[in-house]
């Protein structure tokens, strides 16, 4: 080989190592709420699909529970390991407060979702507001309900900031819009378990001969609760809604058992995690009209730190095949 076609050779092998080089140059790691269900299983689809279009590194780390202190840990591995950009989907906002303090003083950047009270972060971002979730969950249990009785509310845990505020907007939309619905006990911090779930709403069909709906705020407080309903044999007796994955409730939904819910892509959400990470290491700033794909063209609340969207997508008999199709 001639001079010129090592030198030549030289420099494209020195291209294909720098672009490699730049590929890895920024690493995300994303802690989710609880690994191995499928709404964070589509999340994780989500993240590596568009690290791998943009070129970056991420990762998704799911612990075995939703306890904060396995996020608390996950969050502090991440820093130790110098990542570029940490993102968290929250069970307790007060908990990581700390940690996440912490890795923004080592010059990280901060991302959360369903975390809109959290202060150590560059920018929290949400597919739908608060209000306007819970409230919609509320009118379709008003809409179900055809007789007078009594309704239970589960969230997450009752630490999981953005369940509890779900909650609170559809109990109060109830309270001033549905007579005749009335709350049984507080609310129940079974949500992200399919099984406490369904022994929570067995106990509660027991207690409440009158009981008409759970609203379940928590991707598996509605399959959990929907099979102790299909259990006792009361589907359109009881009615069960909440935010879950088609694919895992499909067949809830089509035997009635389900009425429906309200939900955002947890892919789309994934994808986002990674987008507006590398459009923050890169230097770009949030805006008024900034458009990032996945949420649109933003009017972000620099005061928060929120960017709120309404990206709803509504689930019933009609839709559910097409979701679960798209892997959701």
């Amino acid at each position: 080989m001639n001079f010129r076609n090592t030198l030549l050779s030289g420099l494209a092998l020195a291209t294909v190592l720098g672009t490699s080089a730049m590929a890895e140059d920024v690493q995300m790691g994303i802690v989710v709420k609880i690994g191995g269900i499928p709404w964070f299983n589509a999340m994780e689809q989500g993240i590596l699909e568009r690290a791998e279009e943009l070129g970056v590194s991420a990762e998704m780390i799911g612990p075995t529970s939703a306890d904060p202190a396995l996020q608390v840990r996950a969050i502090e591995d991440l820093i130790a390991k110098g990542v570029d950009v940490i993102g968290v989907v929250p069970n307790d906002e007060a908990a990581l407060e700390p940690v996440l303090t912490k890795a923004r003083k080592a010059g990280i950047t901060v991302i959360a979702h369903e975390g809109p009270g959290l202060n150590n972060v560059d920018w929290n971002f949400e597919l739908a507001s608060a209000v306007g979730f819970g409230e919609a969950h509320a009118q379709l249990l008003c809409e179900s309900a055809e007789k007078p009785g009594s309704y239970a509310v589960y969230v997450g845990s009752l630490t999981v900031p953005l369940h509890n505020a779900w909650a609170d907007a559809a109990v109060s939309w109830l309270d001033g819009n549905c007579e005749g619905l009335t709350k049984v006990g507080d609310r129940y911090g079974v949500a992200e378990s399919v099984d406490d779930s369904r022994s929570t709403a067995l106990d509660l069909m027991a207690a409440n001969d009158d009981l008409r709906g759970i609203l379940a705020f928590g991707s598996q407080g509605p399959i959990g609760a929907g099979r102790a309903i299909e259990e006792r044999r009361l589907a359109g007796q009881v009615h069960v809604m909440g935010p879950f994955s088609p694919g895992q409730g499909r067949q809830l939904v089509k035997d009635g058992v389900i009425a429906g819910g309200y939900m955002w892509n947890p892919a789309e959400a994934g994808r986002v995690f990674v987008t507006l990470g590398n459009m923050l290491v890169e230097g770009a700033e949030i805006t008024e009209g900034t458009t990032i794909e996945g949420l649109g063209a933003v009017s972000p609340d620099a005061a928060t730190r929120n960017i709120i969207t309404d990206n709803l997508l509504e689930i019933n008999a009609e839709t559910v095949d097409v979701l679960a199709e798209k892997g959701l």
